[in-house]
């Protein structure tokens, strides 16, 4: 862990097996603030190149990867470590979601712990040895019909708890956007809108025309257009009621040309 790094919960993988499986649990890592990672008798040894191309730059938790030849040996210089584990065990250990994990590192790491989450091995998981090792289980409540996670993601879910934890809230917004138009800009708006559905009749019964209106303006208001919205939103109108004018002459000229076929001399035949 870098001397700027905040702390946070060590992650030991227990004989991972798949070099790209670590790549991927750096890769997440690195998304939640999260770097120091310990490798407890990984299968093919240790460093492979193939975790570095799955981090996709993610390569500071790689770069300090602790190999340890036992979970025992990983845990040793930790006060506070927690399990990870779909299977029931028979040990009397409390069993926990990630939230709860994340809760209960965060407090510790306040205290002055350091602190770990353990993950087991793709194929089989956590020995119950392993587990006996730790002081609580954690299980992320997923489908009983398919409990089974890949290992990023499941370090990906507790990770994302951590950072809860943190504070960090959402993003900012990608780009500001332009502010809200004034309220006179709005007042236009509701005017012609209400003027055009005013003359196609929407307002029907007429009793209820205030409350219709009152529904209209509140929606409309809850957008915050911006100014160019606003302008865009009257030209919507516009261009309705001008198709709607264009419907109306065309039907009163094909009337027309209708009783004048019936009636070319101006007299009934």
């Amino acid at each position: 862990m870098t001397a700027s790094s905040p702390p946070a919960p060590t992650i030991i993988l227990s004989a991972p097996q798949l070099a790209e499986n670590i790549g991927a649990v750096a890769r997440v890592m690195a998304n939640f603030g999260l770097e120091d990672l310990r490798l407890a008798n990984p299968r093919d040894g240790w460093p492979q190149d193939r975790a570095w191309a799955s981090a996709s730059g993610a390569d500071w938790p790689l770069d300090g990867a602790k190999v340890c030849a036992s979970v025992a040996e990983a845990i040793g210089d930790l006060n506070l470590v927690f399990a990870t584990t779909a299977r029931p065990r028979e040990l009397q250990l409390p069993v926990i979601t990630p939230r709860q994990a994340a809760g209960e590192l965060a407090a510790a790491v306040a205290a002055g712990q350091k602190v770990g989450l353990l993950f087991g091995g793709e194929r089989a998981g956590l020995e119950t040895a392993d587990v006996a090792l730790c002081q609580a289980v954690v299980t992320v409540p997923v489908d009983p019909r398919f409990h089974s996670l890949n290992l990023a993601q499941a370090v990906a879910i507790n990770a994302y708890e951590w950072r809860l934890t943190q504070g960090a809230g959402p993003p900012p917004r990608f780009r500001e956007g332009p502010e809200p138009a004034d309220q006179a800009a709005m007042m236009g708006l509701y005017g012609q809108l209400e003027a055009e559905l005013d003359a196609a009749g929407f307002f029907h019964p007429p009793e209820k025309r205030p409350s219709m209106i009152q529904n209209l303006r509140s929606a409309l208001g809850r957008a915050s257009f911006s100014d160019q919205e606003v302008r865009t939103f009257r030209g919507v109108v516009t261009a309705l009621s001008r198709g709607r004018g264009r419907v109306l002459d065309k039907l009163a000229r094909q009337k027309a040309e209708r009783e004048a076929r019936a009636d070319p001399d101006g007299s009934q035949t």
